[in-house]
C-alpha cells in the first residue's frame, strides 16, 4: 500500500522525501549556488530593451522553467522578495553589479511610502528590500522611506481590538469585520525598528499590543495557530478562529505555524521580554514534533492525503531561519537543539530532491502558495527563496563567531 501512496505522490509531482537528511552542510557552497541561480534569474529578466524594475519574480509552476513576474503594486505582496534576495546576495558576495541591480528593483517599491495603506504586507514589501538595502548601505532616503511607510501600516491598528486590519479588502464579502491573520506577525519587525530607528515611539506599542492580543486569541491549547482571527470592532472580543489558506479551520497551515515561529522570536529580540521567548519555543515544539523525517514539512500538517501531499519548502526556509536566531537567545543545551534543527533543514533543501538546479533559475522546488485557491502548488515561490538565503546567511555568520544578524 505504501508503495502504491508513493507512487501516486510521485506521478503528481510531489515530493515524497521521508528519508533523514544526511552529508554535512557546506553553507560557502549552498550560498555559491544561490548567487549563480541570482545571475540566472538576471539573466532572464533582461530583454533587448533591458531589465523592466517593476516586473518582480514571483513563481515557477512544476512544469514551467522560467520566472512568472508581477507588476510591483499595492496589491502585489511579493514585490519586495527580490529586491530582498538581491541585496542578501550582494552581502555574500560584494558584486557591485547585484548591489546596483538590488538598487533598482528597490527605488521601485518608493510609491509604498507616499499611498494609503492597502493591507499589512507593507513589512513584506519594504523592509525585505529597503531594510536590507539600509542595513547594508545605510542610505538616508531608505530610512525614510521606511519610517514613512511604517506610519502607513499603523493606520491599519484598531485600539479597540489591539491588533493590525490585515485585510481590509476581506472585511464586507466574508463579513469579517475586523481580520487578523498570522502573516501579519513578520510585518511587525518594521514597526519595531522605525520605532527605535526615529520614527514615532508609538509604532512600538502597536507591535506590542498586536503581538500579545495574537498570542491570546489566534491560538489553540496545543499551541497552534488559526491563520485567522475575526474580532468584533465593537468590543474587541474574538468572533472566531478561521483558515483562508490552510486545509480546514483546525488545521496546523504549516506556513501559518512557520510566521508565528519567526514573528514571536523577532518579538522577543525587540522587547526582550521572556514570556515572548517562552512562547516563540512553544509554538516551534508543537512544529517540529510533527515533522517528517527530512524537516520539510506537508503544506498542512493535517491534510488527510499525507504522505500523498505537496511539501511546502517555503515554510522550512522561514522556521530554518527563525530557528536560528530563536538558538542564540537560549541557553546552550536548548539552543543547540534548535539549531541542530535548523541545519537539519537546511541540509535537506541544500539536496537534489528540494533544489531547483539547472531546471530553473529560482533556488528550491516544493512549495505551496494558496492550496484551497488552487495557487503555486508545487511550485518555486520567490518568498521561499529569500528565507533561504537568509537562513544560510545566519548560519554562516554563526559559523563565524559572528552575531546572527546582519
Amino acid at each position: 500500500m505504501k508503495k502504491i501512496v508513493v507512487g501516486l505522490a510521485v506521478m503528481l509531482g510531489f515530493c515524497t522525501c521521508a528519508h533523514r537528511p544526511s552529508g554535512t552542510l557546506d553553507v560557502n557552497k549552498a550560498l555559491d549556488y544561490c548567487a549563480e541561480q541570482t545571475q540566472r534569474t538576471l539573466a532572464e529578466l533582461k530583454t533587448d530593451s533591458g531589465i523592466d524594475y517593476t516586473m518582480m519574480p514571483r513563481n515557477i509552476m512544476a512544469d514551467e522553467q522560467h520566472w512568472n513576474c508581477r507588476k510591483a503594486t499595492k496589491e502585489e505582496w511579493c514585490a519586495g522578495f527580490w529586491p530582498g534576495v538581491l541585496w542578501y546576495d550582494y552581502e555574500y558576495t560584494k558584486d557591485k553589479k547585484i548591489r546596483e541591480e538590488a538598487e533598482k528593483f528597490t527605488n521601485s517599491l518608493e510609491f509604498l511610502s507616499k499611498t494609503p495603506a492597502f493591507d499589512h504586507d507593507l513589512g513584506f514589501l519594504v523592509f525585505c528590500s529597503y531594510g536590507n538595502g539600509y542595513r547594508l548601505t545605510k542610505n538616508p532616503a531608505y530610512k525614510q522611506v521606511i519610517l514613512d511607510t511604517a506610519d502607513t501600516l499603523a493606520t491599519l491598528f484598531n485600539p479597540t481590538v489591539g491588533t493590525i486590519l490585515s485585510w481590509p479588502r476581506e472585511v464586507k464579502p466574508r463579513n469579517w469585520p475586523h481580520n487578523t491573520i498570522m502573516d501579519n506577525m513578520i510585518n511587525l519587525e518594521m514597526l519595531f525598528w522605525a520605532a527605535k530607528n526615529g520614527g514615532n515611539p508609538y509604532l512600538y506599542d502597536v507591535a506590542v499590543a498586536h503581538a500579545d492580543k495574537t498570542m491570546k486569541c489566534q491560538f489553540r491549547p496545543d499551541y497552534t495557530s488559526y491563520h485567522v482571527a475575526v474580532y468584533d470592532t465593537i468590543t474587541g472580543n474574538l468572533i472566531k478562529g478561521v483558515t483562508h489558506q490552510g486545509y480546514a479551520d483546525s488545521t496546523m497551515w504549516a506556513r501559518g505555524q512557520a510566521w508565528a515561529i519567526y514573528g514571536y522570536t523577532v518579538v522577543y529580540r525587540e522587547t526582550k521580554d521572556p514570556k515572548y521567548l517562552d512562547f516563540a519555543q512553544k509554538v516551534t515544539d508543537v512544529y517540529l514534533e510533527r515533522l517528517p523525517e527530512d524537516k520539510v514539512p506537508y503544506w498542512d500538517f493535517d491534510d488527510p492525503s499525507i504522505p500523498n501531499a505537496p511539501r511546502d519548502a517555503s515554510a522550512a526556509s522561514v522556521v530554518a531561519s527563525a530557528l536560528l536566531e530563536l538558538s542564540t537567545y537560549l541557553p546552550n543545551g536548548t539552543g543547540k537543539r534548535y539549531k541542530d534543527a535548523a541545519v537539519e533543514m537546511l541540509t535537506s533543501l541544500d539536496s537534489d530532491s528540494y533544489q531547483s538546479g539547472k531546471s530553473k533559475p529560482s533556488f528550491l522546488l516544493h512549495s505551496v502558495g494558496h492550496w484551497p485557491n488552487h495557487s503555486e502548488i508545487d511550485a518555486s515561490i520567490i518568498y521561499a527563496d529569500y528565507y533561504y538565503i537568509e537562513a544560510l546567511l545566519r548560519l554562516k555568520r554563526l559559523q563565524e563567531g559572528q552575531g546572527v544578524l546582519g
